[in-house]
């Protein structure tokens, strides 16, 4: 029920600021590309430490 609430007062925010949804979006895609980085470093230096031709296969590069 909270979510749903939030999600309504969201929506609202946006319709009244639409600025909101570009911020929104904004810090979505730098978390996300950021998260992805901290995985990919982290992976990288698994598969460095962890000689298995199954993380090679799927890390290259």
């Amino acid at each position: 029920m909270l979510a749903g609430i939030l999600l309504i007062i969201t929506g609202i925010m946006i319709a009244v600021y639409p600025q909101l949804l570009s911020l929104i979006v904004a810090s979505f895609l730098m978390i996300a590309g950021t998260t992805l980085l901290l995985v990919r470093y982290h992976l990288r230096r698994l598969e460095r430490s962890w000689n298995n031709p199954f993380m090679e296969f799927f890390i290259r590069f």
